[in-house]
């Protein structure tokens, strides 16, 4: 399984389309593991691929030069002398201390309006602190969540949250639901799509305290709410959006990574023992590589932080140059088709005196019941 944003989004009617408009992408060059010398080629791919971006590159502006080589004409530099580091504890109290950090400039870009969305493989914690602290959240969201697209044989499948929110509770998780849901209406063009929780057991309401309770508030909802989905049966489509807490749903998703890189080491270990099977492969390389293909997470780019007033896309720590460059397509294409506005929009609560419907007050007290809880940006790591 593999995110679908590098490829062209449906538009359904009421939502922005992708119409291929320029967009500019601020790009923390520093972070990672593997720092700028992965992500300033990755970002230099894209901006070479799409001339009608705009590529900064937000880091030391020394190492940046020395990588880049000769800019192209649609990139350019910002310095930034700190980086919070990929091991770091408190990334909230980081940023405060570190205000020239590259992600914290980078997503400042973000918010004068110099940038469109930004892009980093560095400290997820540091990443999500950096949107909300300088970006915000969305009216009426109390914590954002990172989404990722899943291809099945179904269709597309949005899971969150995969890393954003690891103590989340039954409120979050009837939020986390409410987004994904506009998400994959609004931008997939899923008519009321499907919603369901990843839990132990497919009965509704199976699960620990927090699935149960879960369940009572999306029950009042809206909400084409559907109970209860296994882990096994996320490949079968059995609903359009999956809902999770952030340790489960990062679980899930490296799971499958290791999983495929598990499987095509197996294949390559077996079709290498003799001559036959060197044969075999080349007659069935082919369909190999359309399997690979499916299972490349790195085409996946990296996962949008929905629920924030900006587009911040947050890729793999351990993205390499081509991840990065399908990261810095994610960003355009999620600036491109307007989703932090979109979601703001179906958020927004009706005006006028007419009394709001009972489900969207019920979310309205979830919300407020949640927002005396820390925020994860002052608990990631």
């Amino acid at each position: 399984m593999v995110a679908a944003f590098d490829r062209p989004i449906p538009s359904p009617a009421g939502t922005a389309p992708d119409d291929g408009r320029g967009v500019t992408i601020a790009v923390d060059a520093m972070g990672g593991d593997h720092g700028p010398g992965e992500v300033v080629p990755g970002a230099l791919d894209h901006a070479r691929a799409h001339p009608e971006d705009r590529v900064v590159l937000v880091g030391d502006e020394a190492t940046v030069r020395r990588l880049a080589g000769e800019l192209p004409a649609n990139v350019s530099i910002v310095h930034a002398s700190e980086v919070i580091a990929m091991d770091e504890h408190e990334p909230a109290i980081a940023l405060q201390k570190q205000k020239d950090s590259s992600i914290l400039v980078a997503t400042e870009l973000v918010r004068k309006g110099d940038a469109d969305a930004v892009v980093t493989a560095g400290h997820t914690g540091a990443g999500m602190a950096a949107a909300v602290l300088r970006l915000g959240r969305l009216r009426g969201v109390d914590r954002p969540a990172l989404a990722v697209q899943l291809v099945t044989d179904g269709g597309t499948l949005v899971l969150l949250d995969i890393g954003a929110n690891p103590d989340s509770s039954p409120e979050n998780l009837a939020q986390y639901a409410r987004m994904g849901a506009i998400f994959s209406e609004r931008v997939l063009g899923v008519e009321r799509p499907r919603v369901a929780l990843l839990s132990i057991g497919e009965e509704k309401g199976k699960g620990d305290l927090r699935i149960q309770q879960a369940t009572g508030l999306l029950d009042l909802t809206d909400l084409n709410f559907v109970g209860n989905v296994e882990g096994k049966d996320l490949t079968k489509h059995q609903a359009d959006v999956v809902v999770t807490d952030a340790v489960a749903g990062n679980v899930v998703i490296k799971f499958f990574e290791g999983l495929s890189t598990y499987i095509f080491d197996l294949f390559r270990t077996e079709f290498s023992r003799t001559f036959r099977g060197r044969i075999a492969y080349l007659l069935m390389r082919p369909g190999i590589a359309r399997i690979r293909r499916v299972f490349d997470y790195e085409r996946v780019g990296g996962s949008p932080l929905l629920g924030v007033k900006g587009t911040v896309i947050i890729t793999h720590g351990r993205a390499r140059r081509r991840m990065i460059g399908y990261g810095v397509g994610v960003a355009a294409t999620m600036a491109r088709t307007r989703v932090p506005q979109l979601i703001a929009e179906a958020l927004r609560p009706p005006t006028g005196p007419s009394a709001q419907p009972a489900s969207e007050a019920t979310d309205a007290e979830g919300a407020s019941s949640a927002a005396a809880a820390p925020t994860a940006v002052e608990s990631a790591s």
